[in-house]
């Protein structure tokens, strides 16, 4: 029986961040599938402000403090000091998307981005910084270039509503969602349950590779349109 985990995620948000450590345990047992929903995009996108700065910080910490991340200076006093960045996640999922198509490397990106933004305080929505980002994953920058360019616009977006179609399937509340398939059974992962416990993790997923799946509640921590859950 084929067994997937499905990953529902956005590149900024946070509990995706703080819960990385659980899908670099999973990569290394199951094959992982990432589904972009677009959390910040359109009327969502956000520039920085101090209302958005206080607002940020006080979930960063409680993110830090529970699973361990880190959060960069560069992050802290650097991005969440910059008016002039953009909060997009529409051009970072594109990315994503483009290493995926170009070498099945859409988590690595991801992983890549999420230390830009909040170790390293880059502006992950602007295309030169994704294009050196992909460049330093090995990416041919011609070949990457070409594939943002095609999934962007209307690509992008019927990904997002994708995503969110098998989201609402699921009953999904938000970011992260961890869903595990094990044939014609699906059941929603409590992320919450794992957060600094990525072994545990590693020991329940290879439990589940077995045994029958079943569906339970919903996570704790997640993000949404409205914001991130403390």
């Amino acid at each position: 029986m084929t067994t997937t985990l499905h990953y529902f995620y956005d590149p900024l948000c946070g509990w995706c961040y703080g819960a990385a450590p659980l899908l670099r345990a999973a990569r290394a047992i199951v094959t992982v599938h990432p589904h972009g929903g677009g959390m910040m995009t359109g009327a969502q996108r956000q520039s920085i402000t101090p209302q958005l700065r206080a607002y940020v910080g006080q979930h960063d910490a409680r993110i830090a403090q529970l699973t361990g991340q880190p959060f960069g200076p560069a992050y802290r006093d650097g991005l969440l000091n910059d008016s002039g960045a953009v909060l997009d996640s529409e051009p970072p999922t594109v990315a994503i998307l483009a290493a995926e198509d170009l070498a099945g490397r859409g988590l690595d990106m991801l992983a890549r981005l999420q230390i830009a933004h909040y170790v390293e305080g880059r502006r992950i929505a602007e295309p030169d910084v994704l294009l050196e980002v992909a460049t330093s994953l090995g990416l041919d920058p011609a070949r990457f270039t070409a594939a943002f360019d095609r999934l962007s616009g209307e690509a992008v977006q019927a990904h997002f509503r994708q995503t969110r179609a098998q989201m609402a399937q699921l009953g999904a509340q938000g970011f992260p969602t961890l869903v595990l398939q094990s044939g014609d059974e699906w059941q929603v992962v409590d992320v919450a349950a794992y957060l600094s416990r990525p072994d545990a993790f590693a020991d329940w997923l290879r439990s589940r590779i077995t045994a029958p799946a079943t569906r339970p509640d919903g996570e704790t921590f997640r993000c949404d349109d409205n914001g991130c859950a403390i």
